[in-house]
């Protein structure tokens, strides 16, 4: 772990080493060295897809990387049920580690460690009884099917491990370290280009080969960080007085986590309907839509995990009731987005041809026509969902996931609806689908911004601010 000068925090020991909080130090330089471990850990976490999509689409052809990129985007619902629950855990432990209760932080951890392996063991059950059904909901085309089901039947035994690495790492990122997630990423990174690349040319396993090498990578990242986190970090272990189930805690977890988890299952579910409506313009538009939603998601990782830093920033601020110290972090984290999400939006719109052929041949034209469209429309407003992922971590970490929900439920809800009506329209086509994406993140920063002012008013009116001040449900 780093030591810098300006980040002379308070600090707890873990076997011997300093785990860092954020509630005190400098704001913007501590939260900037704090997310970038995370957002450098979420691009990596890109390269797997990135990884199976390069891969594939230059060596196994169109239709092979149509069934990637469609697949990609089931399992992404599908794990963000856990992700969901993770980040929801990750976000009472940040703010148990803030107010320094360490004995309620191990039992929120057993807890949470078996409600969401309980969910794991459900979701993965349930997904290989369902897989036909599901393909057919998505209008996945005749020429696709095979190949996507040959490649979700082996990616679906990787659920159990994407459920350990993500929990492992929001306990991890809750007490400070961010840096070990990364590594563990990296690691499997290297493991899952170099493993499709030997069962893909040298071993000729086609898309199962691909799904193959991520499983084995991912399952490599999920048993390192938790055995680093038992071996290097003694007062995160669990001992026999630790494992209960705490009434109180339980329900506190289970409503958060089950809050987030329904954010991030709606966000999901609606990129998925999505996804089915760009399946009906067959397999060209779905090859452009995978290649470009694999640059798209490389694109604004980083704004997306800096939410996420911003979140735990505020819990453990929060935890420690520390306002003044949230109101400056605020404002700190939403120049940062703002000004590299602008950077962003003009690189992809510049660079539009030029990434695209990274996953698509020359000769491709329709391919890459459609895929420089969305990135050229969707790319230039980054901003709008920079501003939402603060937002969503915002109301996350103050004890409001609710809020996230409906921030969530306006985005995708505008989006799925747009798409719907735009597409069906044939002047506009699938054109209409592009637009309806950023008109649905502006609606819903508007909403989430005007609720913060509107809470901001109501607390400087207040004559005592205090925690339950802050707190109050309106």
């Amino acid at each position: 772990m780093w030591d810098l000068p300006f980040l002379k925090e308070k600090r707890s020991m873990v076997n011997g080493k300093k785990d860092r909080t954020l509630t005190t130090g400098s704001i913007a330089l501590g939260l900037l060295w704090f997310a970038v471990p995370m957002i450098l850990g979420n691009l990596l976490q890109q390269f797997y897809n990135i990884a199976d999509a390069l891969i594939v689409g230059q060596f196994l052809g169109a239709k092979a990387l149509a069934a990637v990129g469609s697949a990609y985007t089931l399992m992404v619902f599908l794990t963000s049920v856990l992700l969901g629950l993770c980040m929801g855990s990750g976000a009472i432990f940040s703010l148990q580690y803030g107010a320094g209760d360490r004995e309620a932080l191990k039992r929120s951890t057993f807890v949470s460690l078996v409600l969401i392996g309980f969910v794991t063991l459900v979701l993965n059950v349930s997904v290989f009884v369902w897989i036909d059904p599901i393909l057919r909901l998505l209008h996945v085309p005749e020429n696709v099917y095979p190949l996507m089901r040959d490649y979700l039947w082996v990616i679906f035994w990787g659920i159990g491990f994407t459920f350990i690495y993500n929990f492992y790492a929001a306990l991890l990122r809750a007490i400070g370290n961010a840096v070990t997630p990364l590594y563990f990423l990296a690691i499997s990174v290297v493991l899952n280009i170099g493993l499709d690349l030997f069962f893909i040319l040298l071993l000729d396993w086609g898309i199962k080969g691909a799904a193959i090498a991520t499983i084995i990578a991912q399952g490599v990242s999920a048993l390192g960080i938790m055995g680093y986190t038992y071996a290097k970090c003694p007062e995160l272990r669990l001992h026999r007085n630790d494992l209960h189930f705490d009434r109180h805690c339980l329900k506190e977890i289970t409503s958060f986590s089950t809050l987030t988890c329904i954010q991030q299952s709606v966000m999901n579910l609606g990129i998925l309907m999505v996804q089915g409506l760009v399946n009906s313009f067959g397999s060209m538009v779905m090859a452009a839509f995978a290649a470009a939603i694999k640059i798209d998601s490389f694109a604004y990782m980083p704004v997306q995990e800096f939410g996420n830093a911003f979140s735990t920033f505020i819990a453990q601020n929060f935890g420690a009731k520390k306002y003044e110290r949230i109101r400056k972090g605020v404002k700190s984290a939403l120049i940062t987005t703002i000004v590299f999400s602008l950077f962003i939006s003009v690189l992809v719109f510049l660079f539009a041809k030029p990434f695209m052929l990274i996953f698509v041949a020359p000769h491709e034209t329709e391919i890459l026509n459609v895929g420089i469209g969305y990135l050229r429309i969707e790319g230039v407003f980054y901003c709008g969902i920079g501003i939402l992922f603060l937002l969503y971590g915002y109301y996350r970490a103050i004890r409001m996931p609710e809020m996230s929900v409906i921030l969530t439920i306006a985005s995708l809800g505008t989006r799925v609806a747009l798409s719907y009506w735009l597409a069906a329209i044939p002047s506009i086509g699938v054109t209409g689908i592009w637009w309806s994406i950023p008109i649905g993140w502006f609606i819903a920063d508007m909403i989430g911004i005007i609720y913060y002012k509107y809470r901001k008013k109501l607390r400087s009116n207040d004559i005592h601010y205090s925690d339950t001040a802050y707190t109050e449900r309106t």
